[in-house]
């Protein structure tokens, strides 16, 4: 079963860093969020990937050409026959396909545009700026369930500032903001049904137009998921992500 990344856009919220790669090519703990993302599918036995590229797409394709090499010691032999020799081989069992989606297409033409690469039923798409603890081989499970087009993943976000408690305008507490303040917003880790194409003509953000028809079809399930989700939008989450990285990283599912 095939996992589409979106890794096209241009991370302007993030420009500190994205004006030189990729937003999905950004860091933590010294491999791009992108590999990150990539583990988590992995880990749960889905190693076929679809890199759906854009802005500064060479980046993406020299990460994967060299990664092999790059994850090997090697010997250059600048004598006689000019070889290079690798040893102790060591990549992951990924087949990766990196798909030009266009420079300024949004997220639905993007997807459509990987329309040729679909060969199953089903297929999982993500964004390429979130890590998350989820359990795919649930979530997969929930979607089959169902039987509907499109299972997104549900998640409340944790507030980046605290509430004020009055009593007409007196202040009455200060406290932090709890999940149980904010609503569910769509944290990717979507599985779609190839019929989803049939939603994706023009340049539409997925999240808009194709998902509002869908929505009023009754074709878009939720998976609620109650555990660790963090996006990278800025450089603040950046950070973030980082730190949690030296800590642990709770996304860390794989050994």
């Amino acid at each position: 079963m095939k996992v589409v990344i979106l890794a096209g856009g241009f991370g302007t919220r993030i420009s500190e860093e994205s004006q030189l790669i990729p937003k999905p090519m950004i860091e933590i703990g010294g491999k791009p969020i992108l590999w990150h993302i990539m583990k988590e599918y992995s880990h749960f036995g889905y190693n076929d990937f679809i890199i759906c590229a854009g802005y500064k797409q060479h980046v993406i394709k020299s990460f994967f050409a060299d990664y092999a090499l790059h994850n090997s010691d090697v010997t250059f032999d600048f004598q006689g026959a000019n070889r290079i020799r690798v040893h102790n081989n060591f990549s992951e069992p990924w087949k990766v396909t990196v798909v030009d989606t266009g420079y300024d297409s949004l997220t639905g033409k993007r997807i459509k545009l990987i329309q040729p690469y679909i060969d199953d039923e089903n297929f999982f798409m993500t964004y390429g700026d979130g890590v998350s603890d989820v359990n795919i081989k649930e979530l997969l499970k929930f979607h089959e369930a169902h039987g509907k087009i499109c299972t997104i993943t549900a998640i409340k976000p944790d507030s980046r500032f605290g509430y004020i408690d009055f009593d007409g305008d007196k202040v009455l507490a200060f406290r932090e903001k709890s999940k149980e303040d904010v609503g569910w917003i769509n944290a990717g880790y979507m599985v779609l049904n190839a019929a989803v194409f049939d939603y994706l003509d023009g340049n539409f953000m997925l999240e808009q137009e194709p998902m509002r028809k869908l929505t009023t079809a009754g074709e878009v399930m939720a998976y609620r998921h109650e555990g660790f989700w963090q996006c990278m939008d800025t450089l603040r989450d950046k950070n973030k992500l980082e730190e949690l990285w030296q800590k642990g990283a709770p996304w860390k599912i794989w050994n």
